[in-house]
């Protein structure tokens, strides 16, 4: 389960590589998953929830959900292996004008979550002792170009460090759950609390959009179907197995801390998983946790700049980006896309102002979830004899299910946090205005 190796092989020109295996499609979406979330998601799920049988419930269902929702996409990605995800399957079934929008839409968000998790790196490299004086803007920068740097040298090169990084991630994780069990427990830390509020519709709101933003990158592996060997088959096993992979590791690392610490501690902590291996290492508990932190926010993004220059790449080929964006290396790295992802990418992390647009870029990843919900469900109504290598059970329930809990979630967000909900949602109408305005004046020019 590695990255397949094809020596001498070269991408004709415009064509990426199929030199990915099944074990780099689930690397990715377990990569694309755990991250700096699990460290500090767990603590707003008890403050949310208050009991411990609730907490290991929410999170085992919304694992159970992110298997339901990624059913349409795994089998949209199965029947058109085309690179690019989402919007790919979007224009198969809706038109140009709406494959265009959701692209951008993906795009943009890849782009944010890019600078987010480069200045995530800086700030825990700083904190683990490294150029501790020097910007963090700065230092942002630098791993977003060793990111383009490693990526540039091929796709093999790329997916191979992907590997590594997925499994060490994993690794890590586990020793932070052994210590969490190896700690005295609660009992001896803390006494008990009194009583907890009751469970309220308002706290599973809140707990379930902190949990579903932790599962999301589930759907990574779809940016790559073209450069996974046989996808028909390993984009269902990669999707699958990496999220059930995914519920395993934070029902363990939830079991572990509701071992270590009680409810209350858990709710008050930025950051419980240092907390409960404090319990058992002292301070070198936090020096632990944060070299975890390095490892997992490293790898994310590698990771989402393989995948953004997909989306650039794959937009630029069906005329959406200019056509130089589909230029493709002999190596198998689309560079033209891959250098301009990434430069947009820096420029928006050097300057630290774009963290509400994180907000913004939870509404866009809701909207890109039911676009795809609906186009699985007009591409069986539209294409019933397209071949379908897999074929989600039990259709059409899993989409409109999607679809439901997704707009429920939304309007959960539209409640909380009206202004960036909004540009979320108007951010497609914006590009959709944008295009056909680009679309329309192209002939005159």
């Amino acid at each position: 389960m590695t990255v397949a190796s094809e020596a001498g092989e070269h991408a004709p020109r415009g064509e990426l590589l199929r030199v990915l295996g099944l074990g780099f499609g689930i690397a990715v979406v377990v990569g694309g998953v755990v991250g700096q979330g699990i460290l500090r998601t767990p603590g707003i799920v008890a403050g949310a929830l208050h009991d411990p049988v609730w907490i290991l419930v929410a999170w085992g269902a919304v694992g159970l959900f992110t298997l339901i929702d990624a059913l349409a996409l795994v089998e949209l990605g199965s029947a058109i292996p085309r690179a690019g995800g989402p919007y790919v399957f979007v224009e198969r079934a809706f038109g140009r004008v709406p494959g265009a929008v959701i692209g951008w839409s993906d795009w943009l968000n890849n782009l944010f979550a890019m600078a987010f998790i480069a200045v995530a790196f800086a700030e825990f490299s700083q904190r683990f002792g490294v150029l501790p004086a020097a910007p963090t803007g700065l230092l942002a920068v630098a791993v977003l170009a060793a990111c383009w740097l490693l990526n540039r040298v091929g796709t093999s090169a790329s997916g191979l460090s992907q590997n590594i990084g997925s499994a060490l991630k994993a690794l890590a994780l586990l020793a932070i759950v052994a210590l969490c069990f190896a700690a005295p427990g609660p009992a001896a830390v803390a006494p008990a609390a009194a009583g907890h509020p009751a469970l309220t519709i308002a706290g599973v709101a809140i707990a379930a959009r902190a949990i579903l933003n932790t599962y999301s990158g589930w759907n990574t592996c779809a940016y790559f179907c073209e450069e996974v060997h046989a996808p028909e088959k390993n984009l269902a096993r990669a999707t699958f197995t990496g999220i059930a992979v995914v519920t395993g590791l934070y029902l363990l690392v939830n079991a572990g801390l509701l071992h270590a610490l009680t409810v209350d501690q858990i709710a008050a902590s930025n950051l419980p998983a240092a907390d409960a291996v404090a319990t058992l290492l002292g301070p070198r508990g936090g020096l632990l946790t944060t070299a975890f932190a390095m490892i997992s926010v490293a790898a994310i993004a590698n990771l989402v700049v393989m995948s953004v220059a997909r989306i650039a790449f794959g937009m630029a080929r069906s005329g959406i980006l200019p056509r130089v964006l589909a230029r493709v290396a002999p190596s198998g790295t689309p560079r033209a896309a891959l250098l301009v992802s990434v430069a947009i990418g820096a420029a928006l992390a050097s300057t630290g102002a774009y963290i509400p647009l994180m907000a913004i870029g939870a509404t866009l990843a809701i909207m890109i979830n039911i676009a795809v919900d609906l186009a699985a469900l007009a591409l069986r109504r539209s294409e019933p004899d397209l071949p379908r290598p897999y074929r989600m059970p039990l259709f059409p329930l899993p989409p409109l299910l999607g679809i439901a809990i997704n707009l429920a979630i939304l309007a959960a967000l539209l409640g909380e946090d009206p202004v960036n909900t909004l540009l979320g949602i108007v951010s497609p109408v914006v590009a959709a205005l944008a295009y056909l305005l680009i679309h329309r004046l192209r002939p005159r020019t």
